[in-house]
Formats: C-alpha cells, structure tokens, sequence
C-alpha cells in the first residue's frame, strides 16, 4: 500500500524532527510496510516573510490531495504567533474539520518524570480535546485600540453538534479501551457554555451505560492529575482545557520531547494532521539536539488512524525500546546524543523488532 504525505516542516526545530520522522517512515517502507509518497512544503515564518502570509492561497488544495499531513511545528520570534498558529494550524484544523485533538499521555519505562512516585501504570490517559469550537473559533475583536479606554472581547462558541460527536469519541475510546472518562468542566463560573456542554455531555453518556465517568472541574483537574494521575483513563475536554490539560499531562509524561498529537477527522472525508504537541524551540533550532520522539511517535498516531495498526504498534515499540535502554537521549531527558543519534536508534530498534512484517 502506497500512502501520500504532505509533511510541513514549519520553523525552528520543526523541519529537523519532521526530517528524523520521515526516515523512520522511509524505514517502515523498507522492511515491508506501507510506503508513502512524500510531498513537503517550505510554509511558514520565512514564507510568511518573503510572501505576506504564512502559506499559500491554494495551500488547503494542495494537502486535500494527502492522505495524511505531517507538521514539525510553527512558531519565531519575527512573527506574531497569533499569526502563524492562526495561519497555518488552526486554520488546517478548521478547513479540514479536525474536530478530534488526539493527546496521548503515558510514561513510558525509563522516561524521567518530575512527579514523585510517578510509574507508567499511574501516568497512561488519553486526552481528546475538542478542536473546532470553544475559545479557538475566533469570535470578538478590539475597540478603541491605544487608548486608556481599549477593549478586547474574545467569545467562545459551543455548538451541540459539536460538543455531541467529541463526547460520542471519547466515550466510544473509554468503552473500547475499559478505562474511566473524566470530562472537564468549569460550569460553576461559566454557566452558559459549560453549562451547556455538562448537559450535552450527560445526554451522550445514556448512551454508555458501561462506561464509567464524572465530570470534574478544570482546575480540580489539574490538581488531581498530578496527585492521583491513575484516577484518569480518558479525559474529555474542550479546546482550551484540553489544550492546558495535555501539556501538563506532557510533562508528568516527560517532557515535551515526547509528546505527540493528531487532529483527526474520523469520517476520512479530509487528510488529519499529526504534529508534536512541542514548539518550534528557536534556542535549539539548528543544533541538533532537538528530541525527535515526539515526532517520531506520531508516525503510530498515523499509522493507525491508516488502519496500518501493526506497523503502528512496530513503531511504538522502537520508540519504547531506545527510551528504556536509556543508552541514548537527548538533553532534555538528561543525555548527550543528538537528534540523528536518537532516530538512528529508532530505526535499528525497529528493524530488529519489525522483521519483514510485524
């Protein structure tokens, strides 16, 4: 089977870990795998520069023809970020109606984690952050900009459409994989839009009569997550909350070298993106040392979503293996090698666990 991938490399780090992700991909191919064919696009703070806007006005035409997009990450000092966050992410996410943000949290063995106590039993969850609506959906604007009496106004929107398919993933995730959903609330302050997405939330689960849930406060959440983060299975949430959630759930993981996420449209009508959840990393760009892992773990996200679920499990297992091992890490997990060190790794730890097929 032959894939298409459209992989944007965006800025800073992100071309150097799309570059390691993409050997690891080519390596898959190579022991028997699906291949894929690669397009890349230079898009992002320098073409926003030379062009006046962060991607081309046919960019959205040419990934519709992908199977899948792969992004590094977007973000420089030069460029608002508002800018090339709004113009490349949030705008692919929308056009696209990638309205499932896929986090996975797990600490995997050998991984160091700032939590005391912290096991890859206690730290394994699932966030699935709501991606279309909520505060991202850019609603408001500003009055009377420079003066004493400036006002900014940013609304969120909560649909039930929306909010309905996001809860009916997340509980059809919790009932496939037996685990406990906790959505994330805060209708105790926000008592029209959370509200709202308590009593959507309530409906949808009638429907789950197996699956085991609560709902939690958000910052309630952040509390028990580090206290207790074994009490969550699948945490449900919306843009904002989940965008918040999944990086603390990052660094009780690790760190976020090791985090990855997908935007995924689970209908297949349009191309899902996959990115680490990390930023571009300006002081590290062109160093070296960038941690590819989270890059790299993304190929599982795709794979999967695919349907090439045993070279997904494949390219976990690498990943798993060179981070038990702990004979070489990047500095950000306390060690020396480099970003090609690292990949060169992975792809050796997956030739030896692949075979010709897994």
């Amino acid at each position: 089977m032959t894939y298409r991938l459209a992989a944007v490399g965006g800025d800073g780090i992100g071309p150097e870990v799309t570059a390691a992700a993409l050997e690891v991909l080519a390596a898959v191919g190579e022991r028997g795998g699906p291949r894929f064919t690669v397009e890349e696009y230079p898009w992002g703070a320098e073409y926003h520069l030379r062009h006046g806007r962060p991607m081309p006005q046919d960019a959205l035409d040419r990934l519709l023809g992908a199977d899948a997009v792969l992004l590094g990450a977007v973000g420089d000092p030069r460029v608002p970020d508002h800018i090339l966050v709004g113009g490349i992410v949030i705008r692919i996410r929308q056009a696209f109606d990638l309205y499932v943000n896929l986090r996975p949290v797990r600490l995997l063995p050998g991984v160091p984690s700032p939590l005391s106590g912290a096991t890859p039993e206690r730290v394994d969850m699932l966030v699935v952050r709501e991606n279309s609506e909520g505060e991202y959906v850019d609603l408001g604007g500003r009055l009377r900009q420079g003066t004493p009496d400036e006002e900014a106004l940013q609304t969120a929107c909560f649909t039930r459409r929306g909010v309905e398919r996001i809860a009916r993933y997340a509980f059809e995730l919790a009932r496939a994989r037996g685990r406990t959903l906790v959505s994330v609330t805060k209708s105790n302050a926000l008592r029209h839009s959370m509200a709202f997405w308590d009593e959507v939330v309530q409906d949808v689960a009638g429907d789950f009569p197996d699956v085991r849930w609560e709902s939690m406060l958000a910052d309630a959440a952040a509390l028990h997550m580090v206290r207790s983060p074994e009490r969550f299975g699948v945490v449900l949430a919306s843009n904002l909350f989940g965008d918040i959630l999944s990086d603390l759930g990052a660094a009780l993981a690790g760190g976020m070298g090791v985090a990855a996420g997908a935007n995924l449209d689970p209908t297949h009508r349009r191309p899902s993106m996959f990115e680490p959840i990390h930023g571009s990393a300006p002081d590290i760009a062109g160093r070296g040392v960038a941690n590819p892992v989270a890059a790299i773990s993304c190929l599982a996200l795709l794979l999967d979503h695919l349907g090439e679920r045993p070279w997904a499990e494949a390219v976990e297992q690498a990943v798993a293996t060179v981070l038990r091992e702990g004979a070489v890490r990047t500095p950000d997990l306390g060690g020396r090698a480099g970003t090609t060190e690292v990949t060169r790794e992975i792809v050796a730890a997956l030739a030896a666990t692949a075979g010709t097929r897994p």
